[in-house]
C-alpha cells in the first residue's frame, strides 16, 4: 500500500496520450476512486475554451459534456497540458488548477477538488516525453515531481477484475398541465416535475430489484430504507461501504477469464438494476391502487415529456450493492434527467428534441462512454454528423471510421455477440483468421485486416458457382466487411445483383445478367463505387513473382485502411487478409482467405484444409503459390472519410 513516506507512482492504463502535432491543448486525465491512487485510465480532450484560448477552459460547458460522457465510478483526477517551450513546473500548476476547478464544477461538494491531482506536461519540441507532477489535497504549493511511471501490460484485466458494470434503464413520463394564456409557466412546471422525480428515489416506498446478467445468482431486493441517499456523503466514502450487506461480487462470474478481453458484453460482470415504487405501502391493509382525480378549475393544456433514462456505472466488486445504487446509480439517473432537461428546456413548446442515451466502448478506450443522440435527426444528417465529429475529437478517435454510430452501441441486455465465429442472423462464418497460427516469418511484423468480415465461398446459398464465382465471393466478403463496420446497411449482394450493377453503369451488356462470366478487380471497383460509394486503389503486377515486392505497400494498407484486399490473377481470385513482412530480409507471407472452398462451414476443416491460412510466395518444397506466367491485379478498397 502507498504510505506518506513512499515516492508517488503514476500508473497508466491507456495505451496513448492524445498528442496532436504542433498543436497546444488541454486534456482531462480520467481515473477511478476504485483504482490505486493516480491511475490514469483515459484522457478527454478539452473542447470548450474561453476566447479561443486552448488553455482557458469553459468549465461550465466542459462539466456539462463530461457529466454526460463519463459513467459514475470514473472521475477527473488531473489534467495534461501540451505546450511549446514550456516551464514544466509552472505549466503543471496550471494543469492541476484546471483539474481542481473542473472537479468543483462537476460536483456540489465544495471539497471535491481537495485531493491528490495529477498535473502532466508535454513539450511539443519532444512530444514523446511527458512529465508528471502531483499536488496534494488540491494545494498548488505542494507540487511534487513524479519519476515513477508504470504502464500496465494488461489494462483490460486490471479494470474488469476489480470492477463491474451496473446498468439501469428507466422510462419517465412527465405530464405538464398549464394555462394556455400563460405558456411560459410550463418551464417552471417542467423544472418542478423533474425535481419531483429525482426526489422519488429518496422515498422509502422505492424498491430496487437487482439481478446479475452473467450468472444465475438469485435476485436481491433492496427497500428505500436500506439505501443511503444522503447527498452530503463524500466520494471518499465509496471505498468504505458496509461490507456486511450483499456486495457487487455476489453477481460476479466465477469462471470468467479476463486474460484475453474480447468485448465488454462478454468479459465484464454486469448487474441489472430496476426501480419499482410501492404505491400501497402507506395503506394499513393490502389494497388496490387508487387513482386520484384533481379537476382543473380553468382551461388547461397538457404537454407530456418523455425521457428514456439509461445509465451505466462502474463499481468495485467489493462495494456493497446498497452503496453502489445510492451513490452511483441514483445520482447517475438524476444527472441524466437534469442534463436532458437542460437541452430540452429552450425548445419545450416548439417541438422539443427527442434525446436517447447510447453507450459505447470504442477500441482503445478502456471504459464505456455515454452519448445523447437526437432521434429526430438521421445518422447521416449534418447535425448528427457534427455531434459525432466533436466526440471523435474529444476522445482522440479517427475521423474515417463510424465508431460512434448507433449500430455500434453496447448491447448489455440483448444477445448480440460481436466476437462469435457466426454472425447473428447469418449462416456465414465470421473472422476465420482469428484461429490461424503464426506465419513462420522470422522477425516479421504482421499487418492484418481491422474489424470483422464474413467468409463467402463457392456453393454458398445453394448457388453452384464453382469455376467462375471466386471474384464474386471475394467481393461479397469485402462488402460484408463494410457492412459489419457500419459504413453501409445494404444487404450483401448476390451474383445476379452484382451483374445488374455492372449493367446499370454501362460496363456490361444486358446479356451479362444471369451468365457465368468471370469478373476481375476493375469490375469489383465499379460495383463497390456504385453500391456503397467506396473508392479503390488498384496495384498491377506483371507476374506472381513480383507480389512479394508489394508487401511493404500492402502492410501500409492494412495498417492505415484495414480493409480486405482482392487478388486476381489468371482465372483465380483470392481475398487477402494480411501480410507478415520482415523489412530487413524481405521474407514475407500472405494471409489468404480462399473463396474456392466447396465444403461446409466447419471452421476446423476450413483451417486444416488450408482454405484460410498463411501462404509463402514459394513454400518449403519450392512450390509457387502465385503463378509466374500470369499478371495480377490487387484491389485495395479505401475507407470512406466519415464518422
Amino acid at each position: 500500500m502507498d504510505t506518506e513516506n513512499q515516492d508517488p507512482t503514476i500508473r497508466i492504463l491507456c495505451r496513448r496520450l492524445q498528442i496532436i502535432k504542433n498543436e497546444s491543448g488541454l486534456q482531462w486525465l480520467i481515473g477511478s476512486p476504485f483504482f490505486p491512487r493516480s491511475t490514469i485510465i483515459s484522457t478527454f480532450r478539452c473542447l470548450h475554451n474561453i476566447s479561443s484560448n486552448p488553455l482557458s477552459p469553459d468549465y461550465s460547458k466542459e462539466s456539462d459534456d463530461i457529466r454526460t460522457l463519463l459513467p459514475k465510478g470514473f472521475e477527473v483526477i488531473g489534467a495534461l497540458i501540451v505546450e511549446k517551450d514550456c516551464n514544466f513546473e509552472k505549466i503543471a500548476r496550471e494543469a492541476t488548477n484546471a483539474a481542481c476547478n473542473l472537479r468543483r464544477s462537476l460536483s456540489s461538494d465544495a471539497n471535491s477538488g481537495n485531493l491528490e491531482l495529477i498535473g502532466a506536461v508535454v513539450d511539443l519540441n519532444n512530444a514523446k516525453d511527458a512529465r508528471f507532477f502531483m499536488s496534494k489535497d488540491g494545494k498548488l504549493d505542494s507540487l511534487q515531481s513524479v519519476s515513477s511511471i508504470v504502464y500496465e501490460d494488461n489494462p483490460e484485466k486490471f479494470v474488469w477484475e476489480r470492477g463491474c458494470l451496473l446498468h439501469c434503464a428507466l422510462q419517465v413520463k412527465l405530464p405538464l398541465y398549464y394555462e394556455p394564456n400563460k405558456p411560459n409557466d410550463v418551464h417552471d412546471i417542467y423544472m418542478h416535475a423533474a425535481e419531483a422525480v429525482a426526489s422519488k428515489f429518496r422515498e422509502p416506498q422505492v424498491t430496487c430489484l437487482i439481478e446479475g446478467l452473467n450468472e444465475t445468482s438469485g435476485a436481491v431486493v433492496l427497500r428505500g430504507s436500506e439505501l443511503n441517499t444522503d447527498s452530503s456523503s463524500s466520494s471518499s466514502e465509496l471505498k468504505d461501504s458496509d461490507t456486511k450487506a450483499f456486495l457487487c461480487s455476489h453477481f460476479s462470474s466465477r469462471s470468467k477469464d479476463i486474460t484475453s478481453f474480447s468485448s465488454i458484453e462478454e468479459s465484464a460482470d454486469k448487474i441489472q438494476v430496476s426501480f419499482l415504487l410501492n404505491k400501497s405501502m402507506k395503506s394499513v391493509k393490502p389494497s388496490a391502487p387508487i387513482a386520484e382525480y384533481y379537476p382543473a378549475t380553468e382551461e388547461t393544456q397538457l404537454l407530456v415529456i418523455s425521457h428514456k433514462l439509461e445509465v451505466l456505472c462502474y463499481a468495485a466488486k467489493d462495494l456493497s450493492l446498497a452503496y453502489s445504487i445510492s451513490k452511483l446509480v441514483i445520482p447517475a439517473l438524476v444527472d441524466q434527467l437534469y442534463s436532458m432537461r437542460k437541452v430540452i428546456m429552450p425548445d419545450l413548446l416548439k417541438g422539443h428534441p427527442e434525446l436517447q442515451p447510447y453507450h459505447f466502448l470504442p477500441q482503445g478506450i478502456l471504459h464505456p462512454i455515454t452519448v445523447f443522440y437526437e432521434l429526430s435527426y438521421g445518422e447521416t444528417e449534418l447535425k448528427q454528423v457534427e455531434t459525432r465529429r466533436s466526440l471523435h475529437l474529444r476522445l482522440g478517435l479517427p475521423f474515417d471510421r463510424p465508431i460512434l454510430r448507433i449500430s455500434n452501441a453496447i448491447d448489455l441486455v440483448g444477445k448480440k455477440n460481436s466476437s462469435s465465429l457466426v454472425q447473428k442472423g447469418s449462416s456465414f462464418l465470421k473472422n476465420v483468421h482469428l484461429t490461424i497460427p503464426s506465419s513462420g516469418v522470422s522477425g516479421g511484423v504482421a499487418s492484418l485486416v481491422q474489424g470483422s468480415y464474413e467468409y463467402y465461398h463457392y456453393l454458398h446459398e445453394g448457388l453452384d458457382d464453382s469455376g467462375w464465382g471466386c471474384a464474386y465471393r471475394s467481393l461479397q466478403t469485402i462488402i460484408s466487411w463494410f457492412k459489419l463496420q457500419n459504413y453501409t446497411s445494404i444487404v450483401v449482394p448476390s451474383h445476379r445483383e452484382i451483374q445488374q450493377a455492372l449493367v446499370e453503369i454501362g460496363d456490361k451488356d444486358p446479356s451479362f445478367i444471369g451468365s457465368r462470366e468471370w469478373i476481375g478487380a476493375i469490375e469489383l471497383s465499379f460495383v463497390l463505387d456504385k453500391l456503397i460509394g467506396v473508392s479503390c486503389k488498384i496495384i498491377n503486377v506483371r507476374s506472381g513473382a513480383e507480389l512479394p515486392e508489394k508487401c511493404r505497400e500492402l502492410a501500409l494498407h492494412f495498417e492505415n485502411q484495414g480493409t480486405p484486399v482482392m487478388i486476381g490473377g489468371g482465372v483465380l481470385a483470392y481475398t487477402l487478409l494480411g501480410v507478415d513482412y520482415n523489412d530487413a530480409t524481405g521474407d514475407c507471407a500472405f494471409l489468404i482467405l480462399d473463396p474456392h472452398c466447396t465444403g461446409g462451414d466447419d471452421i476446423k476443416k476450413i483451417v486444416n484444409g488450408g482454405w484460410c491460412g498463411w501462404k509463402k510466395a514459394v513454400d518449403s518444397k519450392g512450390k509457387h503459390f502465385f503463378l509466374h506466367d500470369k499478371f495480377y491485379n490487387l484491389l485495395l478498397p479505401q475507407r470512406p472519410n466519415m464518422v
